[in-house]
């Protein structure tokens, strides 16, 4: 027998639904007389949709949602709580220079302001991806999820769902907006100058994610967005593509943060010494233009030859002055027909190359199925479903400088994996 649904259909809902197909950029959030969340139409934007003249109205750029002052609000919150220590749960306790807190990470973050302010060179976040249909996050740390969703009014008295966020009612970008948001600005306040966030995402809130990032850091801190790929086979079933790969947005506390140079051997390759010069193996196909124009830089070059070699579009790299300086040294020199000039980098003079944003060498950077198997040898029921491999954690913190001494946070702690990676690269260095 199937039951009986015990409300009516929503016919406003419903409608909502059919203009959304039709314009689907007037979907936006509100909350209902009890503060929840739904659906609604921005009828600015409808209205300006149907008209072929420019409406009245101020306009700024902005990225806004409901909640957001209550989420800022919430970050600047005082609480009466403190960190209680569990010694018989730990392991050497007079000695660990490790901490491991279980409790709401908001609480927490705020707890660690006076301690830590400044401190953190690298903070590592896996939050919970808004999937559509399992994002609850629970900041009522102390309660269970059956209670927790009586307390969301999930359901009412007769067990019909009254509220998902699941792929049937559209996602709820709102709530995952604050939950991130709140977090983020007390986290900024932990890194230090030389500190910086890396923050795993996947497509359903990395373009969010990316603007309040931009807002809460400064877009001037943008560092980039990595491409790690996570799947070591692509899935064949898959109805559109085979989505293999996560995102990594990098943010720095302060502007023109450097990453540690690499080594990397498959680039060494392309150094070579065919007229064997006394600096060893060099590469001259490095870029002789200057990225954005200036006066100074644009002239022409008379080859011995007395042929002139015009400036590329925005002018050559180095002013004349500094190019002939360089000329002296042989780092720039003519080709053999004298109609170009080369720059030659030499192998002994690098210091490593720039990271790139493809992370894509399962051996450097492992994936999630590699990551089952390791936490499946700690746990052997599958409790998470995409944890983070070790791998991936250390290449991250190998792009930190000076890292040795570094203070590590990860307040999204899930599998455990970032105090895996650092316990395993403090063994290596013999701590």
């Amino acid at each position: 027998m199937n039951k009986m649904r015990m409300e009516s259909l929503d016919l406003t809902s419903e409608n909502i639904e059919k203009i959304g197909k039709l314009f689907p950029n007037v979907i936006t959030e509100s909350r209902d007389e009890n503060g929840k969340l739904k659906k609604a139409i921005n009828f600015d934007m409808l209205r300006q949709i149907l008209s072929s003249d420019v409406l009245d109205g101020d306009e700024a750029y902005e990225f806004t949602w409901v909640g957001k002052k209550a989420a800022m609000a919430e970050a600047g919150k005082p609480i009466r709580k403190t960190l209680r220590p569990c010694k018989e749960e730990s392991k050497n306790w007079d000695t660990t220079q490790n901490l491991y807190i279980e409790g709401d990470n908001l609480d927490v973050l705020k707890l660690l302001q006076e301690s830590y302010l400044g401190k953190v060179k690298l903070i590592y976040i896996d939050p919970p991806y808004n999937t559509g249909h399992d994002f609850i996050y629970r900041d009522s740390f102390d309660i269970d999820v059956d209670d927790y969703m009586e307390a969301k009014g999930l359901f009412d008295e007769n067990e019909n769902r009254l509220f998902q966020n699941s792929e049937s009612n559209g996602r709820f970008h709102s709530d995952w907006c604050s939950m991130i948001f709140s977090r983020l600005i007390l986290a900024r306040n932990l890194l230090s100058s030389d500190g910086v966030i890396f923050i795993s995402i996947d497509s359903n809130e990395q373009a969010n994610l990316k603007k309040i990032c931009d807002e809460v850091f400064g877009e001037s801190c943008f560092v980039c967005s990595a491409i790690w790929r996570s799947s070591d086979n692509s899935n064949n079933d898959a109805k559109q593509f085979s989505n293999d790969h996560n995102d990594t947005l990098i943010y720095s506390k302060q502007p023109l943060w450097q990453p540690q140079k690499q080594s990397d051997d498959s680039k060494r390759t392309h150094f070579k010494n065919p007229d064997n010069d006394p600096r060893g193996p060099w590469f001259d196909g490095n870029p002789l233009n200057s990225p954005n124009y200036r006066e100074n830089l644009v002239y022409d070059i008379v080859s011995p030859q007395g042929i002139v070699i015009k400036p590329p579009k925005n002018g050559w790299r180095w002013s004349k002055e500094t190019l002939e300086e360089k000329m002296k040294t042989g780092e720039i020199r003519f080709t053999e027909d004298g109609r170009s000039i080369r720059r030659r980098t030499y192998l002994c003079d690098m210091e490593g190359l720039p990271p790139s944003s493809l992370w894509i060498d399962l051996e450097k950077t492992g994936h999630n199925r590699q990551a089952k198997y390791e936490l499946l040898k700690l746990l052997p029921e599958n409790v998470f479903d995409t944890p983070k491999p070790v791998r991936l954690i250390k290449y991250i913190i190998s792009l930190v400088q000076d890292n040795k001494d570094a203070i590590i946070l990860d307040f999204f702690s899930g599998s455990g994996t970032t105090a895996d990676a650092v316990m395993q690269l403090n063994s290596e260095d013999g701590v």
